[in-house]
């Protein structure tokens, strides 16, 4: 397959890419940093450099694209970019493919968050969603605009908080270890909706190949189990070394009440259509390994900034 991931250089998209790329696929690659486009190079991707609301550099090639991926994230309001990005997309798709050939498919990134809270009952991939955390409250209308798409064959994947690597969101929570202190948002008994990098790009890259049998569906990206915050934050205490005993903290904004969300997910799409399983250890399991990984990033990054300021 031919696919293009937009966001290629991010915590979402550079795993994508790379599982595709190792998958067979030839894949393409926007990013807008010229030095990220060297590291998509060096792992068998096809950097484009360009912007998202630019499309001229990249738009051309939706007329021979088998797949399109949208890995951006993040917790902004893109709702209007998200839809401008589609429209542009399905315009060049509609005009320069050929009646005969099968849908584009475009791959939306959600997020597990549109479930909300949900601290008593279980929700699962085909759960209506009603009371998406207020952070992301645009995203389910914008879901629906891919879903109901006429041109491309939207598919929309919801990744849970995501762990491993440089942290991503719980790197906040690293970062506070390091310096003597475990606290994270909300208060005890809360519950952590969790996937890996890798294993969040194992479902992309299923998700992409099996496209054409799929229907448009909304696929929930996560372990099969949530994990106890509590038990999740006293670990922490022990590995990192910090001063114990671990604290919460009232959320003051909407990105620290979303952080504090509580959702009992119980995802089967992935497995049930896509055969897919979860390989990487969970948060708590892995939790000394995840840390000193997080830590080796840290190190790695001053070393980088050190490099191009020299530059």
């Amino acid at each position: 397959m031919k696919v293009l991931v937009i966001g290629a250089s991010g915590f979402i998209g550079l795993p994508v890419a790379q599982a595709l790329s190792r998958a067979g696929h030839t894949v393409y690659g926007l990013t807008r940093s010229p030095v990220k486009a060297k590291q998509l190079a060096a792992d068998e991707v096809i950097p484009i450099v360009g912007e998202v609301a630019k499309p001229e550099p990249w738009i051309g090639l939706v007329a021979t694209l088998d797949v399109v991926i949208e890995a951006l994230g993040g917790t902004a309001d893109l709702r209007s970019g998200a839809i401008a990005l589609l429209e542009a997309v399905g315009a060049v798709a509609k005009s320069t493919r050929p009646a005969s050939a099968p849908k584009l498919t475009y791959i939306y990134t959600s997020g597990c968050w549109v479930h909300g809270e949900s601290l008593h009952d279980f929700v699962s991939d085909t759960t209506p969603i009603t009371n998406p955390v207020k952070l992301v409250a645009w995203r389910p209308e914008v879901e629906q605009r891919f879903l109901q798409d006429p041109i491309v064959k939207g598919i929309v994947i919801r990744p849970a908080l995501l762990y491993g690597k440089s942290g991503s969101l719980l790197a906040s929570l690293f970062e506070g270890a390091s310096k003597g202190k475990v606290e994270w948002y909300g208060k005890p008994g809360g519950r952590f909706c969790l996937i890996h990098p890798d294993d969040l790009a194992d479902i992309y890259v299923r998700t992409a190949e099996k496209a054409q049998i799929l229907g448009s569906i909304a696929i929930d990206a996560s372990n099969d189990y949530t994990e106890s915050v509590d038990d999740v934050l006293q670990r922490l205490v022990e590995v990192s070394g910090a001063e114990g005993p671990y604290e919460f903290v009232t959320p003051s904004n909407l990105f620290e009440s979303a952080l504090a969300t509580t959702t009992l997910l119980r995802p089967y799409l992935a497995k049930t259509l896509l055969g897919w399983q979860q390989k990487k250890p969970g948060l708590l399991e892995g939790l000394p390994m995840y840390y000193a990984a997080w830590q080796a990033s840290q190190d790695g990054q001053e070393k980088k900034d050190k490099l191009f300021a020299k530059v």
